[in-house]
């Protein structure tokens, strides 16, 4: 896990105290037990991606402030060069590289996705909009709902990201695109 990632929780506190919102209120409002929300703050406890979004949204502020610390820039378009993107593992097997972290007002957010065979079993997240995935390389199982989808390089999928769902990989690594919007 990078050194951007392990500072989320950080960030994210310090912009809680800063709008002078209590730990009960905000878990309460994010629909989080506060334990759970409390060991998120203390960096105990992974946070979903789907949960960053909504921390975000009720912050009101861009999901980059809270990945980089950086407010994104650009207005008028954003070239992110191959390996520049903002680099974040989050679970054993998963790495994304953001592909637009620097645009202002984003209505999506794409990301370079590399699975590896780590964690055959990962957990389901849902959150709000909907997703599109594209595989460039390898083959996904991916889970939504109940439903298992077998993708392999070409193919893509596009679902209600509020759907539970994940992805898994098959063989020893694949990446894809995601493009989630909100």
């Amino acid at each position: 896990m990078n050194n951007n990632w392990l500072q989320i929780p950080k960030r994210i506190r310090e912009l809680r105290e800063i709008l002078e919102i209590t730990q009960e209120s905000f878990a309460e409002s994010l629909g989080v037990p506060l334990g759970d929300y409390v060991a998120i703050e203390n960096g105990i406890k992974d946070i979903p991606v789907s949960l960053l979004y909504d921390i975000a949204r009720e912050l009101k502020i861009d999901f980059t402030v809270l990945s980089t610390g950086e407010e994104p820039k650009m207005d008028q378009y954003s070239v992110v060069r191959k390996g520049d993107g903002d680099c974040f593992d989050r679970f054993a097997g998963y790495h994304y590289e953001g592909l637009a972290d620097n645009f202002k007002d984003r209505e999506m957010k794409p990301m370079l996705v590399t699975l590896e065979a780590e964690d055959p079993d990962p957990e389901l997240i849902a959150h709000g909009g909907q997703e599109f995935n594209y595989v460039l390389e390898g083959e996904i199982l991916l889970k939504i709902g109940k439903t298992e989808i077998r993708l392999y390089t070409g193919d893509s999928i596009y679902f209600n990201s509020s759907i539970p769902h994940a992805q898994t990989v098959s063989g020893d690594c694949a990446k894809f695109l995601a493009v989630i919007t909100d």
